[in-house]
């Protein structure tokens, strides 16, 4: 997609439970195809993208916005076209998180996973532009 048109999008984190197929699974977890993404007041901003396998795998995501504000995704647009994705309206965004010990914890701001709000179809997406973001994006951590 056109990179002017990616806009911010009006995630609302208080989403309780989504389900969401990631056909081609996570990197590194690719047989994981079946999600639910979940959040509860208590936790916001932060979600849960829980496997729905018999294998107990969840991982913390949140907006990658609310890390960089500036954040400015381009999505290839073969990725685009896969999730049915026409209009920057119809994308969700969410950054895997990952807790490296007291006080620090990153996220993967090049590879998002984008989610058709319509549809839950998802897939975690290497960035056209992911030369300008890190895997590791250090997230504030309250003491």
């Amino acid at each position: 997609m056109n990179p002017a048109t990616i806009i911010e999008p009006d995630w609302d984190t208080g989403l309780g439970l989504q389900q969401i197929t990631l056909p081609q699974g996570l990197l590194g977890f690719e047989s994981q195809k079946h999600f639910t993404l979940q959040s509860n007041s208590g936790e916001q901003p932060f979600a849960w993208l829980k496997t729905q396998e018999p294998s107990p795998l969840a991982f913390v995501v949140l907006n990658p916005w609310l890390a960089d504000p500036g954040y400015h995704p381009e999505i290839p647009d073969a990725d685009a076209s896969f999730l049915g994705i026409q209009s920057p309206e119809d994308a969700e965004f969410l950054g895997i998180v990952t807790l490296k010990g007291a006080g620090h914890a990153t996220m993967n701001l090049k590879g998002p996973i984008v989610i058709n709000r319509h549809s839950g179809l998802g897939k975690q997406v290497i960035l056209a532009n992911a030369t300008e973001y890190s895997v590791h994006h250090p997230l504030p951590v309250a003491a």
